[in-house]
């Protein structure tokens, strides 16, 4: 393994478990939106940036949820300045991490529009999903700057050849995509334009792209730390993902005649929510990993070769 600990380029805890605390307060903005839907408080607030002309209303009834959410949401774009000031004065080598920082950035920006235009709009289902959306997007890349800061990521990959008998970089990729297929998918049915069959009947197919990929890597990339742990993580949510889907559905099912939205049912839909985020984090943290690890690609032959000689 090779180390690039540069003085320009080493390893900075502080930097690093920032970059943790933006990712886990992310998450618990995604926690938070999907609570405000669940709920049905997303009109509990009518006006935008201001909550009923103010900077802190009564939080009451379906406003804490929305106006919570609002601050919360604020909370992670501030951080997020934080941290593209903190990389912008020690990452000098690494450009490419600047403009990871500026892209967070971006999508922060973006993001507050997108629900402050769901707010005027009164709800249109297209806005809402792509707000909820952009925000598993932005969890995936607060996570992907804490992979980068990490100190396991600086030093350096553990590279190892490509089977060319069992690709794995356009595969990987395209779990991370049909992931968010997914969530788009699930956010349309949360915000009632599309019936939840959609979103069921994708399950199966993300579900088994997941399990391709993941004993693709178990079975031929095993010798790989970081690829087999990629795996192993990303099947394990997966699999948690699926059932809290299954227990969101039942539960929906179970209260349908209920005039407002259940305990149960607003736990086990928030969840499945929550572990969505993690599915699509999961996936592009592994298809980060699986560019950086695999090397050349070779035949099986050439494989065993090496296998033998070493």
């Amino acid at each position: 393994m090779t180390s690039n600990h540069t003085p320009e380029n080493r390893y900075r805890p502080g930097l690093f478990r920032w970059s943790i605390l933006l990712a886990f307060c992310t998450l618990f903005l995604v926690v938070a939106g999907a609570l405000v839907t669940s709920r049905d408080a997303g009109l509990s607030v009518p006006d935008w940036p201001l909550s009923y002309g103010k900077l802190m209303p009564k939080m009451e009834g379906g406003i804490l949820y929305e106006h919570g959410h609002r601050m919360i949401a604020t909370t992670v774009g501030l951080f997020t300045i934080v941290s593209l000031v903190w990389i912008f004065r020690v990452e000098r080598r690494r450009k490419w991490m600047r403009m990871l920082a500026i892209a967070a950035l971006l999508a922060v920006v973006v993001q507050g529009v997108l629900g402050g235009i769901t707010v005027l709009m009164l709800l249109p289902w297209y806005i809402s999903s792509s707000h909820a959306t952009l925000a598993q997007l932005f969890f995936s890349t607060t996570v992907a700057m804490a992979l980068f800061t990490s100190r396991r990521w600086l030093a350096g990959p553990s590279t190892i050849p490509e089977n060319a008998e069992n690709p794995l970089r356009g595969l990987s990729l395209a779990v991370a995509i049909c992931v968010v297929i997914q969530l788009f998918l699930g956010a349309a049915v949360r915000h009632k334009a599309l019936g939840a069959i959609y979103h069921i009947c994708g399950a199966p197919f993300v579900t088994g792209m997941v399990l391709w990929v993941s004993m693709r890597i178990l079975l031929h990339y095993a010798r790989n730390r970081e690829l087999r742990t990629s795996a192993v993580v990303l099947l394990t949510i997966t699999l948690l993902q699926v059932f809290l889907g299954v227990a969101a559905y039942m539960t929906r099912i179970a209260y349908i005649d209920a005039i407002q939205p259940m305990p149960l049912m607003v736990t086990f839909t928030v969840l499945h929510v929550a572990v969505g985020a993690l599915t699509l984090a999961a996936s592009v943290v592994m298809a980060i990993l699986v560019r950086r690890n695999l090397g050349e690609r070779v035949t099986f032959p050439a494989l065993k070769e090496d296998a033998v000689s070493a």
